[in-house]
């Protein structure tokens, strides 16, 4: 029998191992019964927290995206210049990924769900990523490519750790986001858009 533990901490551990349940067995190869096993609950406790798999698979996708936003928002928050804050936005995403595979695989692996409820919930976080880059980049555009270049440089990150991930390879993410953070600012010098220094 597990611990005793608060609501909300008892939630946390939920989530924290339904990631993995996830990651490895994917939406449809993954139960109730493997979340519940994995946690050290029974089932009951487990609808205690949560209505069914797709309530708990949209908890988990919007628990992850805001932990993936958050460390980047926070490495980002006191960069001095665009090159700096570009190259602490994709350290801060790499690490993120080199750190928790699983939660990547979850939002993005090629196995990850795509019903509409999650997919809505992926292109949300997508989207706000995508937000936050825009106003960095600075050219007489319209907003509408602006967003459209935002998205390009979160893309660019999304492909190149799911291909690092999917295959097992081990990564360096600060020398990583070295790479990419220069490739993704030649990129918009090249245009002629910048970014904000």
């Amino acid at each position: 029998m597990s611990t005793r533990l608060p609501a909300g901490e008892r939630r946390e551990q939920i989530l924290d191992v339904a990631v993995q349940v996830f990651a490895k067995h994917g939406y449809h190869g993954a139960s109730m019964n493997d979340v519940a096993d994995a946690a050290g609950v029974t089932k009951p406790v487990l609808y205690q927290h949560f209505d069914s798999k797709q309530d708990l698979y949209l908890a988990l996708l919007e628990d992850v995206g805001h932990r993936m936003l958050h460390a980047i928002a926070k490495a980002t928050a006191n960069a001095t210049d665009g090159k700096t804050q570009t190259e602490l936005g994709f350290r801060a995403y790499f690490r993120f990924v080199a750190a928790d595979h699983d939660a990547f695989l979850l939002l993005f692996g090629t196995q990850a769900n795509r019903d509409a409820e999650s997919t809505a919930v992926i292109r949300r976080i997508t989207d706000e990523s995508a937000e936050a880059i825009a106003p960095l980049i600075t050219a007489d555009i319209d907003p509408e490519y602006r967003r459209t270049l935002a998205h390009g440089l979160v893309g660019l990150a999304e492909g190149v750790s799911r291909r690092l991930v999917e295959r097992g390879e081990t990564f360096d993410p600060d020398e990583l986001s070295r790479q990419v953070a220069n490739l993704a600012w030649a990129g918009l010098r090249a245009v002629g858009t910048g970014i904000k220094t």
